[in-house]
C-alpha cells in the first residue's frame, strides 16, 4: 500500500483529532457517568456538520466522498476522545454504506441525506438476535408480504442507537423453506412504522453513553418498496457489510488503546516512587514499548485492509486480521495503562478506568475474536 497519506486523508485525520481533543474528551467522563443523551446527541450533530456521518458516501447524497483509509484514521482519532460517540458514528457510516451499496436511487435519495446531515441522529443495524449472534443465519425474525406491505415479526437485541436512530436496516427471513442463510432479506425500517417499538436499554459494563436496545417487531408494517437489495439476498449482504464494519470497530479500538497508553506514558513521567519517575524503571518501559509496538502494528493492518477496500479488492481476510489484532492489542494496552497507574488506574477519577471498560466489548461486537479466527482460517485454507 501507499504509506503516504493524501492531503485529504491527513486533513480528515487532523480534523478528527482536534474534535476529539476539544469536544469529546472533556465530556466523555460525564457522558459515561450520567448517560446524558443531550451530550451524545450534541456530539453527533457536530460530527454530522463536519461530514463524519457519511465519510464514504457520495457527495450527491450529502456524503464526504472520501476513502476508507480516511474513515479508519477518523475513527481512531475519535476513539481517543469518546468510545460511545465513536461507535455511533461508525455504525451510522456502516448503515449509510449498506444503503448506498444495494439501495435503489429512490431509497438513497430518501435516507442518505438525513443520515449525512444529522437530521437522523444515527442509523441502526438490526441484525443480532438471541439465537443469531455469531450465527446470523440462525435468525428467527420473519417478513411476510401482505399486499403492498411487508409484515415483520421478531426481536433484535444489542442494537446500537436504538433509542434515536432515524432508520434501521433490518434482516428477516423471507423464505422459511430455503436452506439456512439463503432465504433472508433486508428492509429499511423507520421507527414510526406501525408495530415497531424500542425495548430496554441494556445495562452494560462500558460505553455507557451509547444506548444499546432491543427492537420489537410485532406485525410491523413496512412498505413493499422498502425491501433493500434483492429478495432473499440478505445473508451475503450482511457478511460483506460486516467486513467493512470491522474496520470501523478495529480503528476505534486502536484509538481507545492509544488514548489509554498516551495517558499512562505521561503519568509515568510524573509519578515518583523510590526517588525517581516510574518511567525510569525497566518494567514500566517495557510495558510502554510492547504496547505501542502492538498498536502501531494494528494501525498498519487496519490501513492495509482499508486500502484494499478502496482498491475494490478482496479485503475480508485482512479486515478480520485487523479487527482481531487491533481489538486484542487495545485490550492489552488498556490493561497495562491501568497497571501503570496502579491504584489510581482503578479509580473513576482517572480516564484509564473508563477506557478499560469501553475497550472490552470491541473483541465481541462486529464479530468476536473467535469468529475472526474462523474467517481467517477459512480463507487461508480455501
Amino acid at each position: 500500500m501507499q504509506f503516504d497519506l493524501t492531503d485529504e486523508e491527513r486533513m480528515i485525520q487532523e480534523m478528527a483529532a482536534k474534535f476529539a481533543l476539544r469536544e469529546l474528551r472533556p465530556k466523555a467522563a460525564e457522558l459515561d457517568r450520567t448517560k446524558d443523551r443531550t451530550i451524545l446527541l450534541g456530539n453527533l450533530k457536530k460530527l454530522a456538520e463536519l461530514g463524519f456521518m457519511g465519510l464514504n458516501l457520495r457527495a450527491e447524497y450529502g456524503g464526504a466522498e472520501t476513502t476508507t483509509v480516511a474513515f479508519s484514521l477518523a475513527m481512531t482519532e475519535l476513539g481517543k476522545g469518546c468510545a460511545s460517540t465513536t461507535v455511533t458514528t461508525s455504525v451510522t457510516n456502516m448503515v449509510g454504506q449498506v444503503i448506498q451499496s444495494v439501495g435503489n436511487e429512490a431509497q438513497r435519495r430518501q435516507y442518505l441525506p438525513p443520515l449525512c446531515s444529522g437530521a437522523y441522529a444515527a442509523g441502526g443495524f438490526g441484525l443480532t438476535e438471541a439465537t443469531a449472534g455469531s450465527d446470523p443465519a440462525g435468525m428467527r425474525t420473519t417478513a411476510r408480504l401482505d399486499g403492498d406491505h411487508w409484515r415483520l415479526n421478531g426481536r433484535k437485541i444489542f442494537i446500537s442507537s436504538g433509542e434515536f436512530a432515524g432508520v434501521f436496516v433490518v434482516w428477516a427471513v423471507t423464505d422459511k423453506e430455503a436452506p439456512k442463510g439463503r432465504g433472508i432479506s433486508v428492509f429499511l425500517v423507520e421507527p414510526g412504522f406501525p408495530g415497531f417499538a424500542v425495548g430496554k436499554n441494556e445495562p452494560k459494563m462500558g460505553q455507557h453513553g451509547s444506548p444499546t436496545n432491543e427492537l420489537i417487531l410485532e406485525d410491523c408494517r413496512v412498505p413493499k418498496e422498502n425491501l433493500l437489495g434483492e429478495l432473499n439476498g440478505g445473508f451475503r449482504l450482511a457478511l460483506s457489510e460486516l467486513a467493512g464494519g470491522r474496520l470501523g470497530i478495529g480503528s476505534m479500538a486502536l484509538g481507545i488503546g492509544l488514548g489509554a497508553m498516551d495517558y499512562a506514558k505521561n503519568y509515568a513521567k510524573e509519578r515518583v516512587q523510590f526517588g525517581q519517575a516510574i518511567a525510569q524503571f525497566q518494567a514500566i518501559q517495557w510495558m510502554i514499548a510492547n504496547r505501542y509496538t502492538e498498536l502501531e502494528a494494528a494501525r498498519l493492518l487496519l490501513l492495509q485492509a482499508a486500502h484494499l477496500k478502496d482498491q475494490g479488492k478482496s479485503f475480508s481476510k485482512e479486515a478480520s486480521m485487523a479487527k482481531l489484532y487491533a481489538t486484542e492489542a487495545a485490550n492489552r494496552a488498556c490493561y497495562d495503562a491501568v497497571q501503570i497507574l496502579g491504584g489510581y488506574g482503578y479509580s473513576q477519577e482517572y480516564p484509564v478506568e473508563r477506557l478499560a471498560r469501553d475497550v472490552r466489548v470491541t473483541t465481541i461486537y462486529e464479530g468476536t475474536s473467535e469468529i475472526q479466527r474462523m474467517i481467517i482460517a477459512r480463507e487461508l485454507l480455501r
